[in-house]
């Protein structure tokens, strides 16, 4: 396990788990499930599993450093790198990549979100544990592909080579990843058999993905790669500024993985959410004999269905006639919208952050 790195990305604002996430605490830092533990906490005791804890870094932008602090209190502040500028995953892992190969050139880095909710952990540690063992054999990039359950538009798919036989922790080519698909092609997507979710998790070697940046981005690389000799001293952040001031805004799909060849997917069998959504976190809280998910302790349903709920402890609430709707309180903001116009929350929000500023700071 010594070379063994993790790099947690907690940069997002997560706008659309409005109104418990915002800007200034966004929802990798709450307790979204009600058990005591944010998201990113969670990740990071899955990831002891995987890798000694002095090797797990988070990568989060420079205003959530202390909450990332406060949460993950073994981090030493050199775990703890800060982006001045959002400018999606391609530097973030860029960044982090390059520093661990500065320190060990036969690392071997697990990349992971920090706001997934990932059940059957044993199951998560096995796979992830096949995945390393793909990675390390050659210069290859490897994800994690989670076999569907529903005609989901909300997530990228990863399209496989055929197999007549498909079971899980099977190493398999991907042919193509495929962008967020309509209604109509996702359906054709689950009944195929070969098309799973990008769950947007992946390991590979540090050289493999250095080697990949400087092959497709060469741009990005030489920013962040280019030289190697100010990592892990006192004019790291300096540089890391001017070089995230540069670097281009593009995700490590669009920069890498679409673009290369050695690409694999495992094809893994734990529960998994990236939990982009109130309506993806339904689907995972227990619920009442009415449909009903209520996290709060004096939440009253009557006559209601297939509701998810979420209010303070200390406040008495009684709901009546709702059906299919998400009800949240938080920070003296209150939501109350249909499930089924949820993809609408953000068009939704514009108006109201032009008429209330404040509320969204």
């Amino acid at each position: 396990m010594e070379n063994n790195y993790c790099i947690i990305m907690a940069g997002g604002v997560g706008s659309r788990f409005w109104p418990m996430s915002t800007p200034k605490c966004p929802k990798q830092f709450l307790d979204v499930l009600g058990i005591g533990k944010s998201l990113i906490q969670m990740t990071y005791e899955r990831l002891l599993h995987i890798a000694p804890k002095e090797n797990i870094y988070v990568v989060t932008n420079e205003c959530y450093a202390e909450l990332v602090q406060s949460q993950l209190s073994e981090l030493t502040s050199d775990q703890i790198l800060t982006e001045p500028l959002r400018k999606n995953t391609a530097p973030c892992i860029a960044y982090a990549s390059a520093k661990i190969f500065a320190k060990n050139k036969n690392a071997t880095l697990i990349v992971a979100p920090s706001d997934h909710l990932i059940l059957k952990e044993e199951n998560f540690v096995q796979t992830i544990n096949i995945a390393i063992e793909d990675a390390n054999l050659d210069e290859k990039l490897v994800t994690l592909g989670i076999k569907p359950t529903r005609p989901d538009t909300g997530y990228g798919y990863i399209e496989f080579s055929d197999k007549k036989e498909i079971f899980p922790g099977q190493v398999t080519e991907v042919k193509h990843f495929r962008e967020k698909p309509s209604a109509e092609m996702a359906e054709l997507f689950l009944k195929s058999g070969n098309y799973y979710w990008n769950s947007g998790i992946f390991i590979w070697k540090a050289i493999s993905i250095l080697n990949a940046l400087e092959k497709f981005k060469p741009e990005l690389f030489k920013l962040f790669a280019g030289d190697l000799s100010f990592y892990n001293t006192d004019q790291e952040q300096k540089n890391i500024n001017r070089c995230f001031e540069e670097c281009e805004d593009i995700s490590i799909d669009f920069a890498v993985m679409e673009n290369a060849k050695n690409t694999d997917v495992v094809l893994a069998n734990f529960d998994w959410s990236d939990l982009g959504t109130w309506g993806s976190l339904y689907t995972h809280l227990e619920k009442d004999f009415n449909g009903n998910a209520v996290i709060g302790d004096n939440v009253h349903m009557m006559n209601s269905t297939n509701c998810i709920v979420n209010l303070p402890n200390d406040k008495l609430v009684l709901i009546e006639g709702l059906d299919n709707h998400i009800v949240v309180e938080s920070d003296n903001m209150l939501m109350i919208l249909n499930k089924s116009d949820e993809q609408n929350l953000k068009q939704y929000m514009i108006p109201m952050t032009e008429k209330s500023p404040d509320f969204f700071k």
